[in-house]
């Protein structure tokens, strides 16, 4: 999917109003921003359902916006009009029910039609477009919309909405766009999928060049990540941008193996982590990385990739905090097949340990929840055993995933 960024239609503002984006406040908003982009990535790489896209990417714009309000509307061409198939904030009946028009007196409808952002920061005064009753209803003073792309047409508009005083900034577009954008993969990988399957059993060789064209895709995706790390200009957001990009990258090393897989639904695990771990050694220098594993270990495509981006924040923790001040040192990755039914992933380090009391689970760290939220989708057992020096963490991994019907 490609998408020509658009100049937003602005209502205009005093010029003594505009926001001093330099304040640590801002700052601070930003980089939220982007851990909230690279949350929704992740969740969009995971595989996560439609539906819970579309719930989790209301929830995450109206939290980087600050705003009361959000809602995914989908276009329905028959009858002209905007459905709201999710969202945050509204009243009962609203979600899957609710409609909006669709027309170019609409700001959503505009948005849709033309592709340019829009942003109304006193609906009570907009003369430019209708304000539809149902933000009047919930008595909203500003809006956003920015355009849902699909497969080969526009899926709606995104839409965050807000009863607070305040004005929506071209930044609040960008951060909007982006989650639309993310969204707009999903939402184009989800009815490219489906169309897939319909044609599964005449070709599934189709299914290989899916997996091509997404490691192609995730592969330009990281590369923007790391260009955009190094030009932003901000040492805590560019580490940011640099650990997305190498989640992003471990994900494109699975589907790059299963577009030269014949068999599509599993992989060698030991090949696949030793090329997430050849990356990770840029990331970690001038820490070494000594990879342990036997030759060979078939696993689920589905399910490798969770385990490399459990690997992938284990390794770059340990990089950023085991030495601190040391120009040398090792992270050991073992990998080992503990019977028929499980293997076991373990990252350690030699380095300072970790802080007296610190609990992994209640940590709120990016990278922390991270881990834990896969480890449960794996069903896997995650322990920090005591070590005499430095930090171990073991990752005990069913080799098929549980039987949810049993």
């Amino acid at each position: 999917m490609t998408s020509t960024q658009q100049t937003p239609v602005i209502e205009p503002t005093p010029a003594d109003t505009v926001p001093d984006e330099m304040t640590g406040r801002a700052l601070r908003l930003r980089i939220r921003q982007q851990e909230l982009l690279a949350e929704l990535g992740v969740l969009a790489l995971q595989g996560t359902s439609f539906s819970g896209m579309l719930e989790h990417t209301a929830r995450m714009t109206a939290e980087g916006l600050g705003a009361e309000y959000c809602k995914v509307l989908e276009y329905l061409p028959a009858d002209n009009r905007l459905l709201v198939r999710a969202g945050v904030g509204w009243d009962d009946g609203v979600v899957g029910h609710a409609t909006v028009g669709a027309d170019l007196a609409s700001p959503a409808g505009y948005a849709l039609h033309t592709g340019k952002p829009v942003i109304s920061n006193h609906l009570e005064n907009e003369q430019r477009f209708r304000t539809p009753e149902l933000l009047v209803e919930h008595g909203i003073r500003r809006a956003m919309n920015v355009i849902l792309q699909g497969d080969g047409s526009p899926f709606g508009v995104l839409e965050v909405d807000s009863r607070s005083e305040g004005e929506f900034s071209e930044p609040d577009v960008a951060f909007l766009q982006g989650a639309a954008n993310i969204l707009g993969m999903a939402i184009e990988q989800q009815q490219y999928q489906r169309k897939l399957q319909q044609a599964l059993d005449r070709h599934q060789v189709l299914l290989k060049e899916v997996n091509h064209r997404v490691k192609n895709s995730l592969q330009v995706v990281s590369s923007m990540l790391h260009l955009q790390s190094a030009a932003v200009g901000d040492p805590a957001l560019s580490e940011r941008l640099t650990e997305a990009s190498n989640r992003i990258s471990a994900v494109g090393r699975a589907y790059e193996r299963l577009a030269y897989n014949a068999d599509y639904e599993n992989i060698d695990l030991v090949a696949y982590l030793r090329e997430v771990i050849d990356d990770l050694e840029k990331s970690a220098a001038p820490f070494k990385i000594e990879f342990v594993a036997p030759e060979e270990i078939q696993f689920a495509a589905d399910r490798a990739i969770l385990v490399a981006l459990i690997i992938n924040e284990l390794v770059l923790n340990a990089g950023k905090y085991a030495y601190p001040g040391a120009a040398s040192g090792s992270i050991f990755v073992r990998l080992v097949q503990m019977d028929s039914k499980s293997v076991q992933v373990s990252v350690r380090d030699e380095g300072i340990g970790m802080p007296a009391g610190f609990d992994p689970a209640a940590s709120k760290r990016l990278g922390t929840r991270l881990v834990n939220a896969l480890a449960r989708q794996l069903d896997a057992e995650l322990t920090r055993p005591d070590s005499a020096v430095g930090t171990n963490f073991t990752l005990q991994v069913p080799l098929s995933a549980p039987n949810v019907n049993a």
